[in-house]
């Protein structure tokens, strides 16, 4: 059955990336089968109350990129002949039950259309209602969706992410502040990165004000911090136990930590960029080389290791045996771009 996932505009690889990183995660049967701009349609296989019962819950729950999950109906040319044919020749019983309303939404990405994407809506739904279902604009038992992408995805909405949620985990609303940390939301998408699951040993190694941690904790992953700043490991106490999670954290340094050899699940991490960052050692190419050959140690066979920076990591953790699986480029502002490289043991 396909799926499609409406994903965000915040950045044009990393959002698909979670989503297929969450899904196998999930361990689920699927392949990836069509992508355009800011749209995801895999091919998951199965038994279709069970991948549901998962999309709904637990990867609703993780993803942080994505909008929507859809049941896809049909992929069609992005013209208004070719979606109304898909519209007016569909199975309606896979999608909406009898005695069941429905409304119609649709979303316009970017230019690839070049007509409104409401006069669709109306027609769409005269073809539904010809087939003996009833509209309901404020309250729907069904909701159909159309993204108008490099392709039109035709689907029913099956769950929605509530992205509000990482709004109210912003920086400035946590009990410690520090400028310069990651939003909520890039912070889940690279936990998701690392493949993290509930139980598991999660390290940040450059915690900081605890962002990541936090993210990975509401996850369910056991969690463990270092930072080399006494006061940052305060505050980031204090941000973790808002949030009511279990946690240890040590003022320390990441390239000599106190943990045995391959006890770590997963890593995600953001050392500092600039130069006059606080650090013990005595150059940032130091720092990153030192602390990549202790994340190799520390880090199980076959474990991820995210990391981001403004800086090639990817030589360092080579260097010390780590396979890179990918780097991702974010432009922040003209002068700085970010890095996220994934490392795997």
């Amino acid at each position: 059955m396909l799926y499609a996932f409406e994903l965000s505009g915040e950045h044009e690889e990393l959002p698909a990336a979670e989503v297929l990183a969450c899904l196998k995660i999930e361990e689920l049967d699927f392949q990836p089968h069509t992508k355009v701009d800011q749209c995801l349609v895999v091919d998951i296989v199965g038994k279709v109350e069970n991948v549901e019962k998962i999309l709904k819950g637990p990867i609703t729950e993780r993803l942080a990129m994505t909008h929507h999950i859809l049941k896809v109906i049909g992929i069609t040319e992005n013209t208004l002949d070719a979606i109304l044919i898909l519209t007016n020749s569909f199975e309606s019983s896979y999608f909406i039950k009898e005695g069941q309303s429905f409304v119609v939404r649709a979303k316009s990405i970017k230019h690839h259309v070049n007509f409104p994407s409401n006069l669709l809506e109306p027609k769409i739904g005269g073809f539904i209602n010809r087939k003996g279902f009833q509209a309901n604009l404020t309250n729907p038992d069904v909701e159909f969706r159309l993204i108008l992408s490099g392709k039109a995805v035709l689907g029913t909405l099956i769950s929605s992410i509530n992205r509000s949620a990482y709004e109210a985990r912003n920086p400035q609303n946590k009990p410690f502040f520090h400028p310069g940390v990651l939003v909520p939301r890039v912070a889940r998408a690279i936990t998701n990165l690392s493949k993290i699951k509930p139980g598991e040993f999660f390290l940040d190694p450059f915690c900081g004000t605890a962002g990541i941690l936090i993210e990975a904790g509401i996850l369910g992953a056991r969690v463990i911090g270092i930072d080399a700043q006494e006061n940052i490991v305060r505050g980031a106490c204090m941000n973790l136990s808002a949030f009511e999670l279990n946690y240890t954290l040590v003022k320390g340094d990441a390239r000599m930590m106190p943990f045995k050899d391959g006890t770590i699940s997963a890593i995600a991490t953001d050392p500092p960029y600039g130069r006059s960052a606080a650090i013990l050692a005595e150059s940032l190419e130091d720092l990153y080389s030192c602390a990549l050959e202790d994340i190799q140690r520390v880090l199980k066979p076959g474990g991820i290791a995210v990391v981001v920076s403004d800086k090639d990591a990817s030589e360092y953790g080579k260097q010390v045996g780590l396979e890179v699986l990918e780097i991702y480029f974010q432009r922040v502002h003209k002068s700085l771009t970010r890095r996220v490289t994934i490392f795997q043991k």
